[in-house]
């Protein structure tokens, strides 16, 4: 989700403004992710590399984030979607981990959609997590060195048992995916949009599944292979 602060400044105001503004993206892309039968949508909200950033303008995405968490968590209950949030919590505060426990807690049996927020988080980070539970698991006999291959790394990343990624979308111009899902990416349709993430509407979202549904996925396979298959 970028552009928020370049968003901002075309307007003559801070960058936290642009924030703010896009939460109103952020209801707009799960309603519409809804409406289309998305099973999985993730948000990129805040990545590790972000802590850098003006020390304002973490503080006022902190304090976003608890308020998008107190407004909007009930909404999502009742649209059945499930929430949670992939990343290294632990460098949050104490009352933002509670709310975010108590959100994913709130939500936890709810079928419809599951929305993940990375947020902390960066697709290295994801890598080199599920590496170590995978050391740990064979240091404690859990498992066998030999049984190590990408599907036993693959339960140990963020996003295990959700649907394989799809489509990656990135706003803002920007033609890099900055350490997003590198993991599960390796076969995802990438688009990429000028536009920045408060303008990032409805009819942009269909825009970018539209042309994903025009795409050819070959999946190593050749393109003939492909329309052969029923």
């Amino acid at each position: 989700m970028d552009g928020n602060g370049r968003w901002a400044q075309q307007q003559g105001k801070k960058r936290v403004f642009g924030h703010k503004s896009g939460v109103e993206s952020v209801r707009s892309t799960v309603t519409t992710a809804r409406k289309l039968g998305v099973k999985a949508l993730t948000l990129f909200a805040f990545s590790s590399e972000n802590w850098q950033r003006p020390e304002e303008e973490v503080s006022v995405l902190m304090e976003l984030f608890m308020l998008v968490l107190n407004r909007e968590v009930k909404r999502l209950h009742k649209n059945d979607i499930r929430f949670q949030v992939i990343g290294d919590v632990s460098r949050f505060s104490d009352k933002l981990q509670e709310k975010i426990r108590a959100a994913e807690q709130l939500t936890e049996n709810n079928t419809g959609m599951v929305l993940s927020v990375a947020a902390n988080y960066g697709g290295r980070w994801d890598i080199a997590n599920a590496a170590k539970q995978l050391a740990a698991a064979v240091a404690n006999q859990e498992m066998q060195l030999n049984d190590i291959d990408e599907n036993a790394l693959d339960r140990f990343t963020s996003l295990t048992n959700m649907p394989d990624l799809d489509l990656m979308i990135r706003t803002g111009g920007d033609h890099r995916i900055s350490n997003f899902l590198l993991w599960q990416a390796a076969y995802a349709e990438f688009y990429f949009t000028d536009v920045l993430w408060p303008e990032f509407n409805e009819d942009e979202f269909i825009r970018a599944v539209d042309t994903f549904t025009q795409r050819e996925r070959r999946f190593g396979k050749t393109g003939e292979q492909v329309k052969q298959q029923p």
